[in-house]
């Protein structure tokens, strides 16, 4: 069984009419080349010049960018993932990071807040706090989507094996991985680790990004990619708005699980931290 699947890439910038705008055409384009799941990257709708600029965005679920996009999916008949967004919380100071999954009919399957928060120090290419004003997730999250197990995470996500090893023993079989890599950690360590997961834990991996100048403080690395559970990009994009497409093979996925079970060879009861979040 294959599932045509797609991943978006988008220069989101401080406008967010233009944002949206982008993401419902990049959502018709996928659903009119017969992609049954399409993704868009983390901070879809809006980025600003630093964190505290997007503390004006935050939106309940149920808010006006969630809706137009759960109608732009079920138009298409489409399941879309929303790479993330801030979502109000408790503290107004602290929306989370969120990424959700909107099925074919429009409606929201799950959700997941990012559980670690990128606070990095570039030296000449400056700082980034994104704890500074957000909080952080504290669950996995995997989802029945398109006829496939999604593993949803964000971006800084990518960095932490025991966040996948979690979501592949809660059943994944697609890593779901939207970002907004920066262009100086994306050039050395974006393609690796994206390989290194697909590998690691034999699944394929959907990673919509953001790429180019958003801003005069911020540049996106891109290169939205599919890789296969051998490691293989099967689809990237080049520089600017754009789409790759691939098939999930679903018998090539368990083939390659069957040919070379690393992931029963695990040992949790050696290394329980592997399988924290299996719970």
């Amino acid at each position: 069984m294959s599932i045509l699947v797609a991943a978006a890439q988008m220069t989101s910038r401080a406008d967010v009419a233009a944002n949206v705008a982008c993401a419902e055409r990049l959502i018709q384009r996928a659903a009119q080349r017969g992609a049954a799941l399409v993704g868009l990257p983390e901070n879809f709708a809006f980025m600003g010049a630093n964190e505290r600029d997007k503390l004006v965005m935050q939106e309940a679920l149920d808010g006006p960018i969630v809706q137009r996009l759960q109608r732009a999916a079920a138009e298409a008949r489409i399941a879309v993932i929303l790479g993330g967004f801030q979502e109000r919380s408790v503290d107004p100071e602290r929306p989370y990071n969120t990424c959700l999954a909107i099925d074919a009919h429009g409606n929201l399957s799950a959700l997941y807040r990012k559980i670690h928060l990128f606070d990095i120090d570039l030296g000449a290419a400056g700082q980034l706090t994104e704890s500074s004003h957000t909080s952080a997730g504290d669950r996995p999250v995997v989802v029945d989507l398109a006829g496939l197990r999604v593993g949803l995470s964000i971006c800084y996500d990518l960095r932490f094996g025991d966040l996948y090893a979690a979501l592949v023993d809660l059943g994944a079989n697609l890593l779901a991985i939207p970002a907004a890599f920066t262009l100086q950690t994306g050039k050395d360590h974006w393609e690796v680790l994206q390989r290194a997961r697909a590998i690691e834990f034999q699944s394929y991996v959907l990673a919509p990004a953001q790429q180019g100048l958003h801003n005069e403080r911020r540049q996106s690395y891109g290169h939205a990619m599919i890789v296969d559970p051998w490691g293989t990009v099967l689809a990237r994009c080049p520089d600017g708005e754009g789409i790759c497409f691939a098939e999930v093979d679903l018998q090539r996925l368990a083939q390659v699980r069957d040919q070379l079970p690393a992931l029963r060879h695990r040992r949790p009861d050696v290394f329980p931290r592997a399988s924290h979040g299996a719970r």
